[in-house]
């Protein structure tokens, strides 16, 4: 225990160091995308775009309690991942309720196409799991609305008032975009901390093993867990490297692989997209729970189904 305890101080340190190159290459690849989309939905709205663009789509997004314009965010998440989706959430006045769940529809279609591909490579079919994830989107904004009541407060709006001219406009933003890029590099530093300490310590290994019981609940198989461990922590598109060699080894089955995909396409990322939606002021117990709840009802139902088709 004392030589553990010894050895803490220096491996602590170690991940702090280590993480900083990490989190410097991955924010700087992130804001690349955020920025961009930032300043081109601040502009849309300050130019009239998204309400010309809700006009056609109000009658879909009513359904979900949105307006037509977020269809703009749902896909710049959907496309680009998270904290894409953030940014262009900030840059158009939400309610807590709209912001609540625009944030259950990123977090579960997020890079759609990349982690589609990723899915493709452990077994499953891309437009299979496109589509599901889409559905689900869909089909837990419209539950969300019914059943979801006004949450106090607004949803963090870093734009200019409505009033306000271009060049005000552009100053705001740009100081926004510093706001936004700061707490970017502060989410993604921590999470970078916390992975080279779980690496350091080898925790992964020890974890998966103590949640293998609880695999029989999401109805798949015992050794998965480890799995979908990476699939929480790392996420697909980061994990899927660990999640090949994990096929390749034999150490779960194709076909297991493609059960495993069924419950992360709803339940992935699970660390990451909680802390930085709740950061945002989002409610993460219950983004938590509908996403885990989807992917045990998604996983069961396919389960129901191909026992069905085989009698």
């Amino acid at each position: 225990m004392e030589q553990d305890t010894k050895h803490l101080g220096p491996t602590v340190r170690a991940s702090l160091h280590a993480a900083i190159p990490a989190t410097w290459k991955s924010a700087s690849w992130l804001l690349q995308l955020m920025i961009p989309i930032s300043l081109a939905v601040t502009l849309m709205h300050h130019f009239g775009l998204l309400e010309w663009i809700a006009g056609y789509l109000n009658p879909l997004f009513v359904h979900l309690g949105l307006p037509g314009s977020s269809a703009v965010i749902f896909i710049s998440g959907a496309s680009a991942g998270t904290y894409a989706g953030l940014a262009a959430m900030m840059s158009v006045p939400l309610t807590m309720k709209q912001a609540t769940i625009l944030s259950l529809m990123i977090a579960l279609c997020h890079a759609l196409p990349m982690e589609c591909a990723v899915n493709r490579k452990t077994g499953s079919s891309f437009w299979t799991m496109a589509v599901l994830r889409i559905g689900m989107a869909f089909a837990c904004a419209v539950g969300m609305n019914l059943f979801l009541p006004e949450l106090p407060g607004r949803f963090i709006y870093l734009g200019a008032a409505a009033e306000s001219g271009l060049t005000d406009v552009l100053l705001t933003w740009a100081v926004a975009q510093v706001k936004m890029s700061l707490m970017v590099f502060l989410i993604i530093y921590l999470l970078m901390v916390l992975q080279r300490f779980i690496e350091a310590y080898g925790l992964l290994r020890p974890l998966s093993e103590w949640l293998a019981p609880l695999m029989r609940l999401f109805g798949l198989p015992r050794r998965s867990a480890y799995m979908w461990l990476v699939g929480n922590v790392l996420g697909i598109s980061y994990g899927s490297a660990v999640m090949v060699e994990l096929e390749e080894k034999g150490v779960v089955r194709r076909e297991e692989a493609n059960e495993v995909n069924y419950h992360l396409i709803m339940n992935h990322s699970l660390l990451e997209d909680t802390v930085v939606f709740a950061l945002a002021g989002i409610h993460a117990p219950l983004l938590v729970s509908t996403r885990v709840a989807c992917a045990i009802l998604l996983v069961w139902l396919r389960r129901a189904i191909k026992r069905g088709g085989c009698r």
